[in-house]
């Protein structure tokens, strides 16, 4: 138990510096202003696009696992690299690098979790999410699908929860691949109608002007009437 309680601790130490690493080299390059600046993001539009074009494979795969290490060890959730996936690689590729790099990524938090965190995560979830142990039990993979769909619980959170089922990891990647694709497809459909928005206008454009082009209002509406469903779903998923 000391050697497991000290395994923990140094994990947990190694964790934080790497994101406060991350995060002074980030900032030392790039101040907040620069990066909420609509000439900063317009000109790095152009970077990013030259860079795509000549090295296509390598930036998928740079994107790919930059996504990976945003779910594990980050902790960071999909809609930032959802956007950014769309706005990089449009509505196909964003959305299969996207849902790659988040399944990977939260399969990894979900090995970790089940090998470190499991009587925590037991101690502060399992009497509220018990009911959902016969579900699991009845067919593991359907119910690891439906409950990556109707989502309803932060990211990092429902990465860790199957440790209180014991599913398998293959499971759990494979309902993840398949089961986040329509609210990421959607997310990247909205990055990639900004990045259409940015590159037919070189001043900033009005709050109406973006909100009423279809790239925009389509994927928001059908974004929106996704989370209509969920949340009716959800609560026949997780009714006890």
């Amino acid at each position: 138990m000391e050697k497991s309680n000290k395994l923990k601790l140094f994990i947990g130490l190694v964790y934080l510096i790497l994101i406060c690493l991350f995060l002074y080299f980030f900032f030392s390059k790039f101040s907040l202003q620069e990066l909420t600046s609509y000439d900063f993001i317009r000109n790095n539009r152009s970077y990013f696009f030259e860079l795509k074009n000549s090295n296509s494979i390598l930036i998928f795969f740079i994107f790919l696992l930059l996504t990976i290490l945003w779910v594990f060890p980050f902790l960071g959730f999909g809609s930032p690299v959802a956007l950014m996936g769309g706005f990089i690689f449009g509505k196909w590729i964003g959305t299969i690098v996207v849902v790659l790099g988040l399944s990977i990524g939260a399969t990894f938090l979900y090995i970790f979790g089940n090998f470190f965190l499991k009587e925590f995560i037991k101690e502060k979830f399992l009497k509220k999410y018990q009911n959902l142990e016969t579900k699991f039990k009845k067919s593991e993979f359907v119910y690891l699908l439906m409950y990556r769909f109707i989502g309803g619980i932060p990211w990092q959170i429902s990465c860790l929860l199957p440790t209180l089922f014991n599913v398998k990891a293959s499971n759990f990647f494979f309902a993840t691949l398949i089961g986040i694709i329509p609210q990421i497809f959607l997310a990247v459909s909205i990055g990639s109608g900004f990045e259409k928005i940015i590159d037919q206008n070189s001043e900033v454009p009005g709050i109406t002007e973006i909100i009423f082009s279809p790239d925009i209002y389509v994927p928001l509406i059908a974004f929106f009437s996704l989370i209509l469903i969920t949340i009716f779903l959800r609560k026949i998923f997780y009714k006890n």
